[in-house]
C-alpha cells in the first residue's frame, strides 16, 4: 500500500477495473482439445467459410470497443491515452453492470483523424460495436462520420449521443410536467462541442419549437464568419428568431436553458427567463448556475451531479442502446433509434412525474429493459437490424 491508497478512489482502483473470465470449463485434456487445437480449428474453418458465423461462435456479437485518444476526458481534456484508461475502464464496467455488454477499453495514441479511423477500421473485425468516448471536438464528429459510412458495426460517440438522448427524455418530462409539447418550446443552449451539438440535433429532429446555440464567442447564426462546418450547419438549421450577441442575450424570455459549455449564468438571465422555463446545468463539476439559485425561478431545475434530483447521466442511454443495437445485429444506429431510447427512457417515470422526478436513475431496474426492447425494435423497423 503506498500514500495514494488512503484515498479510497485509489484503493478501488488499484489493479484496474476489470478482468477476463472463461465462459467454459477446461478441466481436462478433453476439454482442452475442444476449447483449443484441435477442436478450434473445425470452428476456424467453418467462419472462414461463412463469415457470419464469427457471431454466433466467439464473443464477437456481444463485445463493444471503447475508443479514446484521451484529447476530452471529462472536464480534465487532453491528458492523453494512458490517463484517460481508468475512464474507459469505468465505461466498460458500466456497460457490463447496467446491461451485460462485454466491453474492452482501447486507449490509442494517435490524434490524427486518418490515424484514428485507420485504426479502429483495423480492430473492428474484433468487436461487434464501437463506442467513441472522450474524443475532442470537431475531429470527433468527422471521426465518427467517417467511422459509420466505413463499418458495418454500430458506431456510437457516446460524449454526443449518450447525452442527447438523456436530454430529450428529461425535456419531454418536463414540458409534461408543465403542460406544454417540446414544440411549444424555445431552447438555448449553451456550448457547440461534442453534446452540445449533438443535444441540439436531437431536439430538432424530435421537434422542438426553436433552439439556439451558443459558443464561446455568442449566438451562432448565419451572419458569423468564424464558423467551422459543424457550427455553419448548426447556423443554417437552427436559430428561426434569429437571435445574436450572447447566451445571457437570448434567455430572455426562453423556456428552456440548456448548459454543456462550462460557462457560468447569472442569476439576473434564469431570472429572465419565461414562467415554468426548465434548466438544465450539466457542467461538471460545477454547473452553469448553482441549483438552488436556479430553483428559485425555474420549475424544473437538472445537473449532471449525483447529489441533485433529476441527474442526466449518460448511462441511463449508452449500455441499452448497444444491449439492444447488439441483439439485433443493427448495422448502425439510427436517429429514431436514438429519439426511441429517449421515449422509453422518459416512460419509465410515467406517473410518477414531479419536478424533482423527471428522470429516472439510473439503478432503476426498468431502465435498461426498457431502452433495450425500443432501440432494438426501431432498428427493426428501420431495417438496419440484422436478425
Amino acid at each position: 500500500m503506498t500514500s495514494l491508497d488512503l484515498d479510497p478512489a485509489f484503493a478501488l482502483h488499484r489493479g484496474g477495473k476489470l478482468e477476463v473470465r472463461s465462459t467454459v470449463p477446461v478441466r481436462d485434456a478433453a476439454d482442452l482439445s475442444l476449447a483449443y487445437t484441435p477442436g478450434v480449428a473445425r470452428v476456424c474453418t467453418a467462419i472462414a467459410d461463412n463469415p457470419d458465423l464469427v457471431n454466433d461462435y466467439t464473443w464477437v456479437s456481444n463485445v463493444v470497443a471503447v475508443v479514446s485518444d484521451g484529447t476530452a476526458v471529462l472536464g480534465l481534456g487532453d491528458i492523453g491515452p494512458a490517463a484517460a484508461m481508468p475512464v474507459m475502464e469505468g465505461k466498460a464496467l458500466l456497460f457490463k453492470q447496467f446491461a451485460g455488454v462485454d466491453a474492452v477499453p482501447v486507449c490509442i495514441d494517435c490524434t490524427d483523424v486518418d490515424a484514428i479511423v485507420e485504426t479502429v477500421v483495423r480492430l473492428a473485425p474484433s468487436f461487434g460495436g464501437v463506442n467513441l468516448e472522450d474524443i475532442s471536438a470537431p475531429r470527433c464528429f468527422e471521426v465518427e462520420d467517417r467511422l459509420r459510412a466505413l463499418l458495418d458495426i454500430p458506431v456510437f460517440h457516446d460524449d454526443q449521443h449518450g447525452t442527447a438522448i438523456v436530454v430529450l427524455a428529461a425535456l419531454r418530462n418536463a414540458a409534461r410536467l408543465t403542460g406544454r409539447s417540446l414544440g411549444d418550446l424555445r431552447a438555448v443552449v449553451a456550448g457547440a462541442g461534442a453534446s452540445g451539438v449533438a443535444v441540439s440535433r436531437i431536439l430538432l429532429n424530435a421537434g422542438i419549437g426553436d433552439i439556439a446555440v451558443a459558443d464561446s464567442k455568442g449566438i451562432i447564426h448565419p451572419g458569423r464568419d468564424d464558423l467551422n462546418q459543424v457550427k455553419r450547419a448548426l447556423a443554417r438549421d437552427t436559430n428561426k428568431a434569429g437571435l445574436t450577441g450572447s447566451t445571457e442575450g437570448a434567455l430572455a424570455g426562453a423556456d428552456v436553458f440548456v448548459g454543456l459549455s462550462g460557462s457560468t449564468i447569472s442569476e439576473r438571465a434564469v431570472a429572465g427567463m419565461a414562467r415554468d422555463s426548465i434548466v438544465f446545468a450539466l457542467s461538471n463539476p460545477t454547473p452553469e448556475v448553482e441549483p438552488s439559485v436556479a430553483a428559485r425561478y425555474a420549475r424544473v431545475v437538472a445537473t449532471g451531479r449525483s447529489d441533485h434530483p433529476n441527474q442526466i447521466n449518460n448511462v441511463l442511454a449508452f449500455p441499452g442502446v448497444f444491449r439492444g443495437a447488439l441483439d439485433v445485429r443493427a448495422r448502425t444506429i439510427t436517429e429514431n433509434m436514438k429519439v426511441a431510447a429517449a421515449e422509453a427512457l422518459a416512460a419509465v417515470v410515467g406517473d410518477d412525474l414531479s419536478e424533482s422526478y423527471v428522470i429516472p436513475s439510473p439503478f432503476d431496474a426498468r431502465v435498461a429493459p426498457a431502452v433495450i426492447a425500443a432501440v432494438a425494435r426501431q432498428a427493426r423497423e428501420d431495417g438496419v437490424a440484422r436478425k
